[in-house]
């Protein structure tokens, strides 16, 4: 039985999955998985396990207290440093010895832990190990992004841990020119960090070939799976080579990430340093109730208090931001706005205003909310609770960075309740709650028994049988025809019609019913309804005429 691969088809027993590699140290280069050659037989006593997500065994994490310890090579070391950082993360010490293994890895970590590092340096130690040019089109190493922000973050720490080294690091989004992306496409590119629409774009137009992509990253996989890039990853990873590293990064871990994993990863490891979707400890969390007429006002009132000195705000859509921006700057608070509608040049401006401290706020939407790293950011404000409960995470993960301490104030409106009952429920966690409303009992029973009315005076959709019978009777009551008689004057008019018309037959007296009268009963030609249509039960015998007495 053969296989279909980028090489073409080979047996299975000469299939040697990502599981399968030889540990990887700095004093031997990294096996020619990573090149386009003939794949190499099976090691023997090792096999292939087809289990997806495994765990990773935590004695190496335990064992490992420096940089120095994990095998990254020494332009690195002497990098970060120079940098000030000499003990890894716990994800960046479970993470690493498995991708300098070239495994296939799933991580789950908290927003503000170190992930980039976590691929970058062992990436980026693949690559001095193994030096050869960048495929022409293409790229050694590719990164998707969901966000511009986020993106360029990458790329720039790509760039730091590699200074002096020579390798060429690129971005693809957009809300830019075409033409320097394709210029740098074509003449090759070792790492490319990019968002998957953009990238799509150069493959439909031909420009990217990533037939030679040797590592693929997906950071962040959640939030793209929220904004609907599935279809985008699959368009790509369908003219990637078959022979690849897989990574996964994420701050949690919904379904659907696990059936991508299933589709794209050979045989992962996951890494797991804290549970999904759990909040960093150092963030102090609380919960202000206040409806929503006022919240403006008391965010203001919030940035009265000297401890926050820089914030960012999260609102639910980007005219909430522009106003929430507008309204602190008329109080005198400055702030800057950044959202989708933003080009990105003026989104770089603002990042970098809040980032220089010429600004106090940022009001920011969630599409931004995954590239903005800033140090020193104090609080974060959710204006309006997120509808989705994972994105308050990687809210709050914007503060409490690097080991600092940090703050989270959620204005909960009422109507808001059930979104604070999911986050409460996700991040298994009680937030403290504090009512700021005027009269926040009053107002609760006000909105319920409102909605106790609502409801009782919604009446069921059409083609239902009880409100279509109470129609009828209600209409046949309040309007009738002129012509037709009343129930009381039926008779009289019935015998007036025997004695002008003998040989026309009597008819019955007619009920007080919706329509117009029966035309028998005026001596014209019988019709089943006044619509065409013939009525069922008593009302269709009520409307035959009498049998005459011979």
């Amino acid at each position: 039985m053969t296989r279909a691969t980028a090489y073409g088809r080979v047996k299975d027993d000469t299939y040697r999955p990502a599981a399968c590699f030889p540990n990887f140290s700095t004093k031997r280069q990294l096996p020619s998985r990573y090149g386009l050659c003939p794949l190499e037989p099976p090691l023997s006593g090792r096999t292939a396990s087809s289990s997806i997500g495994r765990k990773a065994p935590c004695e190496r994490a335990e064992l490992t207290q420096h940089f120095s310890d994990l095998g990254l090579a020494a332009p690195l070391l002497a990098t970060i440093k120079a940098q000030g950082y000499d003990t890894p993360t716990p994800i960046q010490a479970k993470a690493i010895p498995h991708i300098l293994e070239g495994r296939d890895l799933i991580g789950i970590a908290q927003t503000g832990t170190g992930k980039t590092a976590a691929f970058a340096l062992p990436i980026l130690t693949h690559l001095l190990a193994d030096r050869r040019p960048a495929p022409r089109g293409g790229c050694r190493v590719l990164v998707l992004s969901p966000t511009r922000e986020l993106a360029s973050q990458i790329a720039d720490s790509f760039r730091s841990y590699s200074a002096g080294l020579g390798f060429s690091v690129t971005t693809v989004f957009g809300g830019v020119s075409y033409s320097g992306q394709t210029r740098a496409l074509a003449r090759g590119i070792d790492v490319l960090v990019a968002a998957p629409g953009r990238l799509v774009d150069h493959l439909d137009q031909g420009v990217a070939d990533l037939r030679g992509t040797e590592i693929l990253v997906l950071d962040e996989v959640d939030q793209m799976l929220d904004l609907g890039f599935v279809k985008p990853i699959r368009r790509i990873v369908r003219d990637m080579a078959f022979r690849r590293q897989n990574l996964f990064f994420s701050a949690t871990m919904p379904k659907e990430i696990r059936s991508l994993a299933v589709e794209l990863l050979k045989d992962p490891v996951e890494v797991a340093v804290t549970p999904a979707a759990t909040t960093v400890e150092r963030i102090e969390q609380s919960v202000l109730l206040v409806e929503t007429s006022r919240k403006r006002t008391v965010l203001a009132d919030l940035f009265s208090q000297h401890t926050m000195t820089r914030a960012i705000v999260f609102t639910r859509t980007k005219h909430g931001a522009d106003r929430v921006a507008q309204h602190l700057e008329r109080v005198g608070i400055t702030a800057q706005a950044i959202h989708g509608n933003k080009s990105q040049n003026q989104r770089e401006r603002a990042l970098e205003t809040f980032r220089s401290g010429a600004a106090r706020a940022l009001v920011a939407t969630d599409v931004a909310a995954r590239g903005i790293d800033i140090d020193g950011v104090t609080h974060v404000v959710n204006f309006d609770l997120p509808d989705v409960a994972e994105r308050y995470v990687h809210r709050i993960g914007r503060t409490a960075r690097a080991g600092a301490d940090g703050a989270a104030i959620s204005l909960c409106d009422s109507s808001e309740r059930g979104m604070l009952a999911d986050i409460e429920k996700l991040t298994r966690q009680r937030l403290p709650t504090q009512d700021l409303r005027l009269d926040g009992a009053a107002e609760d029973a006000a909105q319920t028994s409102a909605a106790d009315r609502k409801a009782k005076a919604r009446k069921p959709g059409p083609g239902r049988r009880g409100p279509a019978v109470k129609r009828r009777s209600s209409q046949g009551n309040t309007a009738r025809p002129a012509s037709q008689p009343s129930q009381a004057s039926q008779p009289a008019a019935a015998a007036q019609t025997r004695q002008a018309a003998p040989s026309q037959p009597a008819a019955k007296p007619q009920p007080n019913r919706k329509g117009p009268p029966n035309p028998a009963a005026k001596g014209g030609k019988k019709r089943s309804g006044s619509d065409g249509r013939t009525p069922a039960g008593a009302s269709f015998m009520a409307s035959l005429p009498r049998k005459r007495a011979s």
